[in-house]
This record gives C-alpha cells, sequence and structure tokens, in this order.
C-alpha cells in the first residue's frame, strides 16, 4: 500500500494518541482511499481503519474524516451513511457532497427534521425531484430558498405548486423562484400574480422580453407578462395553461384578445376552447370556420363580451392576413404588423366603444418597434 500508515504514523499513534493526532491521520487515511494503486486487500485494511475512526469520540476527528470523504467516491455506504447521521458539523460535508448517500439515504435525514441538515441537502449539485418534494413539503423557510436557489434542483410542476401555497408569504421563496433559470409555464403564470411588481418585472426581463413587456395593453401589466411568456409554447402546455388560469379566475377576456391582437391564435383558440368547455379541436374548427357562424356561437358560449366581438373578428382575419418573414427578430415584428393593421381596422370602422383599447394598441406598437 503506498500510502498507508507509515512508521511515523503509528508511532505517533503511539505516543501521542491525542484528538489532533488522529485528525491529521483520518485525513490522511481518507485521502488514500481514493488511491488507485491499492491493492484490494489494502482497501479492505483501509476501509475498516475509517470505520474505526468514524466512531471515534472525538468529533474533530470525525469531522476532519468527513470533510476528506465528502467526494470520495470508494467511501463505504455504511460509513457515508453513519457520518451523515452524525451531528451537524461532521454531518454536513457528506450531506453537502457525498454522491455515495442515496435518495433513500436523504430522504429519511429530511424526515427527521434537522434544518440545518435539510439546507445541506438542498444545496447538492443534484437534487433530484423526489428530495425536492420531500424539502419543500417537510422543511423550512431558509431550506427551500436554498432549493429554489440552486440551478442543479430538479423540481416537478406539482412540487412548485406546493411551494407557492406552503411560502405564499414568503418573499425569499418567491423570489428564488422567480430567478431560477426555468420556469414551467403554468408555474410563471401563477407568480406573475402573487408577487410584487418588482419581481414580476424580473420575471419579464429574465425571460430576456424585450421593456414593452411592461406596457399596459388593457388594464393589467401581469397578463401582457403571460402573452409574452407563453410565446412558443407548444399546445399541451397551452391547454393546460389556459385550463390553470380559467380555473383560478384570470382567464379574463382581456388576455384573451391581447393574445389575438399579439397575434398569438393557440392561445386565443384554446382560451375559447376552456372558457367554452369543449376540446381544442371543436373550438379551431369552430373559430375557422369561413362563415363566421362557428366562431360567434363559441363566442357565445364562452361568455365573452359582446361589445368585444367585432375587435375579436377583424384581430382573427388580421391574423389570418399576417405571416412572419422567418428573419432575425421576426416576431416583434410580426405582433407591430399585426397590431398597425388592427388599428387600422378599426379607422375604418370608427368605433368610439374601443378608443381606449386603440390607444394601447398604438402604445404597444411603438414599444415594439423600438425593441
Amino acid at each position: 500500500m503506498s500510502s498507508h500508515l507509515s512508521k511515523e504514523d503509528v508511532q505517533r499513534l503511539i505516543e501521542e494518541p491525542s484528538a489532533t493526532v488522529r485528525a491529521e491521520v483520518a485525513t490522511k487515511l481518507a485521502r488514500d482511499i481514493e488511491n488507485p494503486v491499492l491493492s484490494e486487500s489494502e482497501l479492505v485494511l483501509a476501509y475498516e481503519v475509517v470505520r474505526l475512526m468514524a466512531k471515534d469520540v472525538e468529533s474533530s476527528v470525525r469531522q476532519a474524516l468527513s470533510e476528506n470523504l465528502r467526494h470520495a467516491a470508494r467511501l463505504p455506504h455504511d460509513v457515508a451513511v453513519q457520518l451523515a447521521n452524525d451531528i451537524e458539523s461532521v454531518a454536513l460535508p457528506i450531506l453537502k457532497e457525498s454522491e455515495v448517500l442515496t435518495e433513500k439515504d436523504l430522504l429519511e435525514i429530511i424526515s427527521k427534521g434537522s434544518a440545518n441538515k435539510q439546507e445541506a441537502i438542498a444545496t447538492r449539485a443534484i437534487v433530484t425531484p423526489a428530495i425536492s418534494d420531500a424539502l419543500i413539503t417537510q422543511a423550512g423557510e431558509k431550506a427551500v430558498t436554498k432549493l429554489m436557489e440552486n440551478v442543479g434542483a430538479q423540481i416537478s410542476d406539482t412540487s412548485y405548486g406546493k411551494a407557492i401555497e406552503r411560502f405564499n408569504s414568503s418573499e425569499a421563496v418567491k423570489e428564488a423562484m422567480v430567478k431560477r433559470p426555468q420556469l414551467p409555464i403554468t408555474v410563471a403564470e401563477h407568480l406573475t400574480a402573487i408577487v410584487s411588481n418588482q419581481l414580476r418585472d424580473y420575471l419579464v426581463s429574465h425571460h430576456e422580453l424585450s421593456p414593452s413587456v411592461a406596457a399596459d395593453l388593457v388594464l393589467q401589466s401581469r397578463e401582457r407578462t403571460i402573452v409574452e411568456m407563453v410565446s412558443g409554447s407548444t399546445e399541451q402546455e397551452m391547454e393546460k395553461l389556459v385550463g390553470q388560469m380559467n380555473s383560478h379566475g384570470r382567464l379574463t377576456p382581456s388576455i384573451v384578445l391581447r393574445a389575438l391582437c399579439m397575434g398569438d391564435v393557440l392561445f386565443f383558440e384554446a382560451a375559447l376552447a376552456s372558457l367554452a368547455n369543449i376540446p381544442l379541436l371543436n373550438a379551431r374548427i369552430l373559430i375557422h370556420d369561413g362563415g363566421k357562424l362557428g366562431l360567434k356561437t363559441l363566442y357565445e358560449r364562452a361568455q365573452m363580451p359582446p361589445s368585444m366581438f367585432s375587435v375579436v373578428t377583424a384581430a382573427l382575419d388580421v391574423v389570418h392576413e399576417t405571416e412572419m418573414d422567418g428573419e432575425k427578430g421576426d416576431l416583434p415584428r410580426y405582433r407591430a404588423r399585426v397590431i398597425e393593421r388592427v388599428l387600422t381596422r378599426f379607422e375604418d370602422v370608427g368605433s368610439d366603444d374601443f378608443d381606449y383599447l386603440i390607444t394601447k394598441l398604438g402604445d404597444i406598437l411603438s414599444h415594439e418597434k423600438m425593441a
């Protein structure tokens, strides 16, 4: 064993059996375990010595062992579990970094309720969905905040929902959630309804949107934020989003109109389908019925405001006539063309009922051109 205990190590352990010496030897042994030249018999002996030191009465010895074994791939599983269940000063290095610990080990430790240990687990390089859910369900605000700040944490949509519900009044958790690199659309939509204006602005910029996202198209800036965020969503994601919005009373006529005027036909289709409680495919057939009877019937069943119907039909006609050019930055240009044509259409109609709407559309148009 090329780096086993030397004669000097043995002599020191005999002549000076202090915790300091044992901690130094523990450090050396911990490093030796990863030595690729160890024979099988030498490795077995090293394991036995490590197991003995993991039971040392002095915490400084066990802590030195933990600090130096936290990255060891060859750390015996039983020793890893023993150290992880030790006092916090010993356990935290292993809990934060050892890959020897299994998901089951970590879930058991979370269930024991030590706040510092839960926080350590929340900062691991990889946190599985099951561990994230356990932390969100059982740990405190600080641990869940650390979890949300951890880019290596894998969090399911259901777990996000639990976190929002359980920590609804925690600005720290909500801010950490808003600032995650990626958020499911349904989670982002939910957050726009409960976070402060400052965090909502961050949510917008975090998704690399132009400053015009903050502009109010009809009444609430968060609706514009939602429309911007869902651009490019799949059909399945869109159905899930509008279903959530509808069940929480956030699928308003204004956001439906906003989406259509921004050229987002999928959102418009899914919204009317959800409001009318019919399949998306059925709604799509009715919306694009050339005779307009299908759209009118669906619109009425969705209980959309009658006064907005002429705006909707005009905007839908414009969207059908407008295509993206496929060049860089085509989405803002597409939206600008749609809005511009809607405005032109209503200049022809001359309706006074939509002066406010047209003013806001004009504001959005000017922002889009500058973006």
